[in-house]
């Protein structure tokens, strides 16, 4: 990839039994977040406040340089930084395997499961996997990203989604459209191929907690504020297929690098783009036709093909990686023209579409039995004895892109291109070490005031953390040097 940096945020949602004397899932969070840090010792607790929702010990660094927290009673997964595409698929399944591990070893896991989900269908909840893209300063965000951005972010979902039973009824959105009734409830869905599209409700917006949005324009990027910002998106679904994980990183970085270079599509602005969003979700049968705003129709695979065309006209042999994002991303639009049941070994929404179609035939259910949203939570289920997709991956059913290995490796290791390298370094070093600290994505703090900082995320600043261990190892208080309460 053209010099991207991105990094994933998971929230996983939690499922446990109601009966009496068993741990409640907000319970079970905290219980395997401290299990994590206190027990298995993957990392170190923040001793810092991290703004008005996170106290201290609500979170930490790991020594893979990701992140576990507490966030809004969910237990979220934060990757490092990662250049590598395939890097950042195998810290983000990493994170799966370490917070089952923790499940496991509390002995909650025959009972408690952790879903890679967005949505709880007994409570109308969503949740959401955050996407993040660094891209340069320079580049008009309000004026090239935005506009020439959404028409590929509201049409990626035709590979990226990962499927859902029924739908939630926004009656604030869909008040005065078409498909609605006298009461302003929408017509009923029985599978759609999107679990958030159905909670985003507006283009743009700054602050998440308030509203929803495509693009979130918040500008924080953790990074050299004259030369980045950081692209956050919220609209996606969290993948559990490696493929379509990959595929919707890499295409969305693909289009990112022709937005720096001012090349975009023309003419393929929608005229309502949160609407979109929630058509093609919902369309069965995935011909997924919009209306432009020029009042044209156009099909949400000749809107990616417009993009891929671009792509591959300026972007081929770049890396490996970006080609093979661009030939995957062709032959996933060809598959999804020729017939999307081809793809069940790959995207999330079609293999759970198959394995749906086919329950329901073989016990006689209609689409509205709650048994089968009982069936797509545990599709997302990240324990390997209990969830469907993992078991067609255990049973050679679906494609991978990683070995074991590759897994493993991530969840203990960093990334070693990038600025992560050094701040896991300083992790393992301030773990042995009896010194206060505050760690943050773009520095480190120590109680004598002396800093690291990290605000190039490509580098990799190997000999400055060096330096910044030794001081550690000199400055840490021994049992005869008491320590100074500086931070608070």
């Amino acid at each position: 990839m053209e010099r991207r940096i991105f990094g994933l945020e998971t929230e996983y949602g939690c499922m446990a039994p109601e009966h009496e004397g068993f741990v409640s899932p907000d319970a079970i969070t905290v219980k395997v977040k401290d299990h994590v840090f206190h027990t298995d010792r993957k990392g170190i607790v923040d001793i810092h406040y991290r703004g008005r929702d996170e106290p201290p010990g609500n979170g930490g660094f790991l020594f893979n340089s990701g992140r576990v927290y507490i966030d809004m009673g969910h237990i979220e997964y934060t990757t490092p930084e990662c250049k590598s595409l395939f890097d950042l698929v195998a810290s983000d399944r990493a994170g799966e395997r370490l917070l089952q591990r923790a499940l496991r070893s509390l002995g909650l896991a025959k009972e408690a499961s952790f879903l890679k989900n967005n949505i709880d269908h007994y409570t109308g909840a969503t949740f959401g996997c955050h996407e993040n893209y660094l891209i340069r300063r320079n580049v008009p965000f309000s004026m090239v990203v935005i506009p020439a951005l959404l028409p590929f972010l509201v049409t990626r979902q035709i590979y990226s989604g990962a499927g859902r039973v029924g739908s939630y009824d926004d009656s604030f959105y869909y008040y005065g459209k078409d498909d609605v009734d006298d009461a302003g409830h929408e017509d009923p869905v029985a599978f759609q191929i999107s679990q958030r599209a159905d909670h985003i409700v507006t283009e743009i917006y700054q602050w998440i907690q308030f509203s929803r949005a495509i693009i979130n324009t918040r500008d924080e990027p953790l990074a050299d504020y004259n030369k980045y910002r950081r692209l956050h998106l919220l609209m996606g679904d969290s993948n559990i297929s490696e493929y379509a994980t990959a595929l919707k990183v890499g295409t969305t970085a693909m289009v990112l690098n022709l937005l720096e270079h001012r090349i975009f599509p023309q003419d393929v602005g929608l005229g309502d783009p949160v609407w979109a969003l929630k058509e093609i979700s919902r369309d069965p049968t995935h011909k997924w036709i919009l209306e432009r705003k020029n009042g044209r129709p156009v099909s949400a695979v000749d809107i990616q093909r417009r993009y891929l065309d671009l792509a591959k006209q300026h972007l081929r042999g770049m890396d490996e990686e970006s080609d093979w994002v661009l030939v995957e991303w062709e032959n996933t639009l060809d598959a999804l023209e020729r017939d999307p049941m081809d793809l069940k070994d790959r995207l999330d929404w079609v293999a759970k579409k198959w394995m749906l179609e086919m329950f329901v035939q073989s016990e006689g259910l209609e689409w509205n039995d709650p048994w089968l949203q009982s069936l797509d939570l545990e599709f997302h289920n990240i324990d390997p004895n209990r969830g469907f997709f993992l078991d067609l991956e255990h049973k050679g059913m679906t494609r991978r892109i990683l070995s074991e290995e590759q897994i493993a490796r991530a969840g203990d290791e960093p990334p070693a291109d990038t600025r992560a390298r050094g701040r896991s370094d300083v992790i393992r070093a301030l773990s042995e070490n009896r010194m206060r600290y505050i760690v943050d994505w773009d520095s480190v703090y120590l109680e004598n005031e002396s800093q690291l900082s990290l605000l190039d995320p490509f580098e990799t600043y190997r000999d400055a953390a060096a330096e910044f261990i030794q001081e550690i190892r000199y400055a840490a208080p021994s049992p005869r040097r008491p320590m100074r309460r500086r931070l608070r």
